[in-house]
This record gives structure tokens, sequence and C-alpha cells, in this order.
């Protein structure tokens, strides 16, 4: 007789982001019955810590579609976001169209619509504190950090013992050099300045000036559109202000 597949007993996620928007990574493991785990993890250059939760959890569910698990199983996190998005948010934004209380865009609608279908009948979110000591929280965290700075983590996989996993640092060809830090940061703004300006979000003065990284003091007698870069900023009710792609800039 073939050999059943082991269930999954526990499961844990964590996001991480250097910047917040910048570099980050998220982590995530599974464990089963006969005491081995399965740990996963990514990293995306230009994100932001929100993102990479949300990341986590989504290739959480993907994973545990597919295997057997057991009846009381959660998923550890240490973010009140991701818990609060699914578990008591979800169904206003949608009945909102997409719209938070406010009336603003729901920021991340992407990923939270892919979580929304990706949900597991059973499976519910559970919070722990972040950097409390809870060994699973801990270890996602350790993994989400090491993409968030470049680092390859050796992922455990099922079978394997626990002490295989550790974090070694990245290797990159001798030729090839980093950019600059400052590039890095600016390749994030810009990142994330196309993606407000696809989504039409309002931004507040305080989230503009750090975007745009500029003091706010220079912004607060702006009331008229004005160029930052590739994008027109123009001003929109409630004394915020939304970016568009600047007819001049690039395609």
């Amino acid at each position: 007789m073939a050999k059943q597949p082991m269930r999954v007993v526990a499961a844990a996620c964590d996001g991480a982001c250097s910047g917040n928007p910048g570099p980050g990574g998220w982590g995530a493991l599974l464990r089963y019955e006969d005491g081995s785990r399965r740990e996963l993890g990514g990293a995306d250059r230009a994100t932001t810590n929100n993102r990479m939760e949300l990341t986590a959890a989504l290739a959480l569910f993907e994973v545990l579609r597919d295997q057997p698990r057991s009846t009381d199983l959660v998923i550890r996190t240490d973010s009140r976001y991701l818990i609060d998005g699914l578990q008591k948010w979800l169904a206003g934004w949608k009945r909102k169209g997409w719209r938070t209380a406010s009336g603003g865009a729901v920021l991340n609608r992407d990923l939270w619509e892919r979580l929304d279908a990706a949900r597991l009948p059973g499976v519910s979110l559970v919070h722990v504190r972040g950097h409390s000591g809870d060994p699973d929280n801990d270890r996602c965290d350790a993994i989400a950090v090491a993409f968030a700075r470049g680092q390859r983590p050796v992922l455990a996989a099922p079978g394997s013992p626990a002490s295989s996993a550790s974090i070694e640092p990245e290797q990159e060809p001798a030729t090839d050099d980093p950019a600059p830090v400052e590039l890095q940061q600016l390749l994030g703004r810009l990142e994330l300045a196309e993606r407000l300006a696809q989504g039409g979000y309002g931004l507040s003065l305080v989230e503009l000036a750090r975007l745009v990284d500029m003091p706010i003091r220079s912004l607060e007698g702006r009331s008229a559109a004005w160029t930052w870069r590739d994008w027109r900023v123009l001003p929109i009710e409630g004394g915020r202000w939304r970016l568009e792609r600047d007819a001049g800039g690039l395609a």
C-alpha cells in the first residue's frame, strides 16, 4: 500500500520589509504530524510590510489546499492587519465595492481578492505577539528578514531534520555590484507611485511627503496640481492627493 501523506498539524507565517516601502521578504512554515516541517519564503525588491504579510498567508493557503491537515489546524501570525482583514473587514469591503469605511479604495486589493478565494474551511488565524519567543513566529520572521536583506535562507523540506534549516548569505557574482541604497529606495518609491496611480488611491499630506521624499512644510501651501517625476499630483477632496501618469512621462 502507498504510504499515506502526513497531515499538517501547525502553520505560521510572517512578512518583513526594509524601508516600507522597500525590499521585502516573507516566510512561512508547516509542521507535520511526524515532527518534520516544510518552510517557504520569497522576496520582493519593492514592496511593503503589509503586502509581505498577505503574500506569506496566501502561500500557506495555496499549499494547504492540496494537503491533508488536522481538524484543529490554525495559522499563527503576528499581523493584526491580516487577521482583521480576513475576519472583520473583508465582507464589508466587498459589499461597498472595495471601499473602506471612510470611502477610500482598499489597499492591496489584488492580494485580498486572492486570499479570499484561497481561504480554507475550518482553518483560522491566531494572533501571536511578535518577537515574544514563539518558535514558529520567530523562524518565519528570520526567513522573511533574510529574504528582505538579499540573503538566501536554507529552507526545511518535509522529512528533513529541523536543524537543517539555516540562513546563508546570498551569493552574488563578483562582477554584479548591488545598486546603492539610495537608488534601491528610489526604485521602491517609483514602483509604489505607479501602483498608487493605477489604483487611484488618495494620499494624505504626510503619506505624500514620505512618497516623494519632501518635507511636509514644502507641500503644505500647495493647492494646485503639480508634477513629480513621471506623475501629476492632483488635489482631491479632504486635503488629499492622487497620482496620475503624466502624459509627457514614460509609457
